[in-house]
């Protein structure tokens, strides 16, 4: 496979050409409270480019360099590190992380203008640090300062996205080599879940047993687990996890495991220490059915866009058929009052970010599906529950299934298929938690 990471760095090249200078990261730690700050998490470009996962780390791409990768890291502190951990260094930099120069990060304002001394273009991302802009445009006015010395300030500034951004929306063979392990220990802390979700149990155990699913394999949360009993499912980013489960009532579940910067993405709902009960059951048939139906779709070609559409008008057909609606399907769409009881969109891309970067449109259309992108299928159902309008059993209802999807050449490829979903599976495991 190679060294994925320069791989990377010599398809960005190639796109931004000779002319350009593309600047990236200087992401700092964050405190959490008084003198404890938050586990850092390297940005998920520097990542892409780098794999180097320190704070304080800006890597400059300058393709028609000799010196064509150079990182401004942390140096070596003996002190620091005895205090806040090793340190790679500048020479960590050179050696395990392949830069071709390195410099110390606080020395990053004198040394960028040189960098980009002559260039005709800088890139990076304008607007996502208020340091860094100002950084940059402090480097082009000394540059037009020193014009009588020879200097030459580049006459444009373009918006990195444009370029890496879509570099990362294609998914090569190590980052999908990462997302398949990853949906293998989603797989794992899903069905644990399952079983131990009974009477009296706590959100917020069934969300420590996937926390620490994640962390004895290796990952961490990709993003902030959803554990939601009952009427707590309806909160599309309910994130409390503190109300203990009762039996008779679902439980949603939205968890997925970051393994090397790369993160799934699963959604599963199912009884609380036993089956479903009747209605319950018909609107999880409903959005089970919608999802299938939605994966079958996707396809080189075809727009999230259109996988959208599909699950609202078969969401909307089925809220008629449960009496959450009354109705023609089209009038419901035109009129917006599916968005009642499903309010988000079904897919988004997936990859380093659980909303991972990487433009929905084309010139203004839907973006066609091409292999090597990846997204989640995720329809769902949430009935308030004083919506008085509605069946009484129907109240106070949420559910959601999720899977992340590979399009490839020849249809696609589902990551998370082994996360049970059936309703016989999940009420096999559920049972056996009472």
């Amino acid at each position: 496979m190679g060294n994925p990471h320069a791989a990377r760095r010599k398809a960005l090249m190639d796109r931004v050409g000779p002319r350009a200078v593309a600047v990236i990261g200087w992401k700092k730690t964050t405190q959490r409270n008084s003198d404890v700050e938050f586990r850092f998490r390297q940005t998920s470009d520097v990542l892409y480019l780098t794999g180097f996962p320190e704070p304080e780390t800006v890597a400059v791409i300058a393709p028609g360099r000799a010196q064509k990768f150079v990182l401004f890291v942390r140096p070596r502190d003996a002190e620091r590190e005895t205090w806040t951990g090793r340190r790679a260094g500048l020479e960590g930099a050179i050696a395990k992380y392949g830069a071709d120069a390195a410099f110390p990060v606080d020395q990053l304002a004198v040394e960028l203008p040189k960098l980009l001394d002559g260039a005709d273009e800088v890139m990076y991302v304008p607007g996502d640090d208020r340091e860094m802009d100002e950084l940059i445009l402090k480097a082009l006015a000394d540059l037009r300062a020193g014009e009588r010395r020879g200097m030459r300030a580049p006459t444009r500034i373009t918006d990195l996205r444009t370029t890496l951004h879509e570099l990362r929306l294609i998914k090569d063979d190590d980052a999908l080599t990462k997302m398949r392990r990853a949906a293998e220990i989603t797989r794992d802390a899903h069905v644990a879940a399952m079983k131990a979700a009974r009477d009296g149990v706590h959100e917020y155990e069934i969300e420590a047993l996937i926390d620490y699913t994640f962390r004895k394999n290796g990952g961490h949360t990709g993003y902030g687990t959803i554990v939601g009993g009952g009427v707590n499912a309806t909160i599309l980013h309910y994130v409390d996890n503190a109300e203990p489960l009762r039996q008779g009532e679902l439980l949603l579940v939205d968890a997925g495991c970051e393994l090397d910067g790369f993160t799934a993405d699963v959604t599963r709902t199912y009884p609380i220490g036993g089956r479903f009960g009747v209605a319950q059951r018909r609107a999880y048939q409903l959005v089970l059915d919608v999802e299938k139906k939605c994966i079958e779709s996707v396809k080189p070609g075809a727009t999230i866009d259109g996988i959208h559409q599909q699950a609202v008008e078969l969401l909307t057909q089925g809220m008629v058929d449960l009496g959450l609606l009354k109705g023609t399907v089209r009038e419901l769409i035109d009129s917006g009052a599916y968005k009642r009881f499903y309010m988000h969109r079904t897919s988004h891309w997936l990859g380093l970010d659980v909303h991972d970067v990487g433009s929905y449109t084309v010139d203004g259309k839907p973006r066609p599906l091409e292999p090597g992108m990846v997204l989640t299928v995720e329809p769902g159902l949430y009935v308030p529950p004083d919506a008085t309008d509605v069946p009484g059993e129907l109240r106070g209802i949420g559910i959601r299934i999720e899977d992340d999807v590979l399009v490839t050449a020849g249809g696609h490829e589902v990551l998370t298929r082994a996360v049970p979903k059936e309703p016989a599976d999940l009420e096999a495991l559920t049972t056996s938690a009472a």
